[in-house]
């Protein structure tokens, strides 16, 4: 077996459950693609191959009594290197070297959904220190690089998940997003990245319930299809009470959205949200692919946003907000006896502790002042969608950037000549964790050096279903298969 032979992991679930073939193969075929084509997008930080072979093997055993379940059933998939997540396995908290002897205590809702589901957890994948970056690299791993060149970085902070999938590596992983971590890699290798409305999943971390919500932060997946992505959501969704954003929808059918018609939709295309630099390239790629919606019915326009701060300002405010759960991580830490500011700065990157001291240096005014800043972008694009169904922009303002070769990988400092803020300035996904709404991140197109673009899709705040409608009528226009074949073909070193 030459891969998969699939672009679906739900379709490749169903190819087992039928027996057309074994989950013992497919978890062969996956780690012979990890050991050939993993070192040179450096995307796995820990594998698990002599478990995930046990448990493909039970999984044989299950599928000949009959009793396969599960949508995912026998699909090798992975967690992120970030948050807890797979009992008894080893975390760094994004390449921390303080925190290698780390072992996690229970499953994350990623992966206790999708080992519901049938999916079987193979290793953990790359992300940069605490998830603090758009781009993914870190002091103990290095950085990860995008299949297209692995030259250049493939995005943060999910890089490695989506390496894997663009790579076919994997057909389905997960990603976190709290200002576009998984949107932002999905981008840049080629992928369909999908982050949920606020309250659509349940769950909360303590001893802070609440600190998901500065900026708006929640599991999701990344994959190759927009069907994977909907049957992920379908296993993730669900009220919890114990989350004081979760909400009780009842039934939801995610799936069935993607069959939707969007006849009649109005969209509204930016290019830049009015403030952002953004390369002409990209711009003119994504516009290019918005109109094709016009192919199913909808009516695009262009928006207009009225926002008065900047962009720099703007993703400075993000920096503060998430860098106050990143201090409440190392205060965690530090309770548990190790100091890493004190005694292990420079394992971490320069930008993360800058923004961890500066948040010891601010007060409950400076707060307040951030979630003004949040109410302006909520208000903005709240007035935008009273007359939108659905708010199309670029996924980032830039192609991927070369990779640095002393884990410190940053995005660009300057696009059209203008300064950005270089750990998210450069992309225009942190106003939906600002405000809640839902997005995905879709391929777009191929820029003239070869990299992929990607486009973003944002729905009305709680709209999920509204967002994969749209995906999978964008996918049935223009399929990005011919992406995979480029990333299958690539020179392996």
């Amino acid at each position: 077996m030459n891969g998969y032979g699939f672009t679906s992991a739900v379709d490749l679930s169903a190819s087992v459950k039928g027996r057309e073939i074994s989950p013992v193969e497919v978890m062969e075929t996956c780690i012979e693609m990890i050991e050939r084509r993993g070192p040179s997008i450096n995307a796995f930080t820990y594998t698990a191959f002599e478990e995930a072979r046990a448990k493909a093997a039970e999984a044989e055993h299950v599928l000949m009594r009959g009793d396969a379940q599960g949508a995912f059933f026998g699909v090798p998939t992975a967690a992120k290197d970030f948050l807890p997540g797979v009992p008894g396995w080893p975390g760094t908290s994004g390449g921390v070297r303080a925190l290698a002897h780390q072992i996690d205590k229970y499953y994350g809702t990623y992966t206790k959904a999708l080992t519901f589901e049938g999916a079987i957890l193979v290793g953990k994948t790359n992300a940069p220190s605490f998830a603090f970056s758009g781009t993914c690299d870190n002091k103990m791993f290095g950085p990860t690089s995008t299949p297209f060149n692995v030259k250049y970085n493939s995005g943060g902070s999910s890089g490695g998940s989506a390496a894997a999938v663009g790579d076919g590596i994997l057909l389905v992983a997960e990603g976190t997003d709290g200002g576009g971590s998984i949107r932002i890699p999905s981008a840049w290798c080629g992928c369909y990245g999908y982050k949920a409305a606020a309250g659509t999943i349940g769950g909360a971390p303590r001893p802070n319930a609440y600190s998901t919500s500065h900026p708006f932060c929640w599991d999701g997946s990344i994959s190759r299809t927009v069907k994977d992505a909907a049957y992920a959501l379908q296993a993730m969704a669900g009220y919890d009470p114990f989350d004081p954003f979760s909400i009780d929808w009842g039934k939801r059918d995610f799936v069935k959205a993607l069959d939707s018609s969007l006849e009649g939709w109005r969209i509204g295309f930016t290019p830049d949200f009015g403030i952002f630099p953004v390369d002409s390239e990209i711009a003119e790629i994504v516009e290019a692919a918005a109109r094709r919606f016009e192919e199913a019915g909808a009516i695009v326009e262009r928006v207009e946003f009225d926002i008065k701060r900047s962009h720099f300002e703007l993703a400075e405010a993000w920096c503060r907000l998430i860098s106050i759960s990143g201090m409440e991580a190392v205060e965690a830490v530090k309770e548990s006896g190790i100091d890493l500011l004190k005694d292990h700065a420079d394992d971490l990157p320069t930008d993360f502790v800058y923004w961890i001291n500066d948040t010891y240096r601010r007060g409950y005014r400076d707060y307040n002042r951030d979630d003004i800043i949040r109410t302006e972008i909520f208000d903005a694009m709240t007035a935008a969608f009273g007359s939108y169904d659905l708010i199309v922009s670029p996924t980032t303002a830039c192609h991927p950037v070369p990779n640095d070769t002393g884990g410190s990988t940053v995005g660009p400092h300057e696009i059209n000549s203008e300064k950005v803020e270089p750990l998210i300035g450069w992309c225009l996904t942190y106003f939906c964790n600002f405000t809640g709404h839902p997005a995905a991140s879709i391929p777009a197109g191929l820029s003239r050096d070869g990299f992929p673009v990607g486009m973003q899709l944002i729905g009305r705040r709680f709209s999920d279903e509204d967002v994969l409608a749209a995906s999978a009528a964008f996918e049935r226009i223009q399929p990005w298969t011919d992406l995979y074949d480029i990333t299958a073909g690539r020179t392996l070193s």
